[in-house]
């Protein structure tokens, strides 16, 4: 079973008004999705946001945005490079594919030999 990771690719302090408590301090953060296998690590290319207040800890949905934070969201967007979508393999992986390969070598080298005869 995989385990999945958001990583923050941006993180930014906009001075707009928070629409819950008019604070004028908040944070847009954008994150990447990876997931984490015993045999491999895949970076996919989903992005996700999130917007908040750093007085009342709210969240910002996109229904309550003004023209302004709008603005500074889709500015920020822009900033937000995500990584290239990849699948790098771990060493386990390489030593599951090694001992197969002896395996594998193992008995073809048996079966043209003629060691064992069935």
């Amino acid at each position: 079973m995989s385990k999945e990771n958001l990583v923050v690719l941006k993180e930014a302090n906009i001075k707009n008004n928070c629409p819950e408590c008019f604070h004028n301090e908040l944070t847009v953060t954008f994150y990447q999705k990876q997931k984490f296998g015993k045999f491999i690590h895949k970076t996919t290319n989903e992005v996700t946001n999130d917007i908040k207040c750093q007085r009342c800890h709210s969240t910002i949905y996109p229904v309550n945005w003004t023209d302004d934070i709008e603005r500074s969201f889709n500015y920020y967007q822009k900033l937000a490079i995500p990584q290239k979508t990849s699948v790098k393999f771990t060493s386990l992986f390489y030593i599951v594919m090694l001992i197969l390969t002896a395996v594998v070598a193992a008995a073809v080298y048996v079966f043209t030999q003629k060691i064992i005869e069935f």
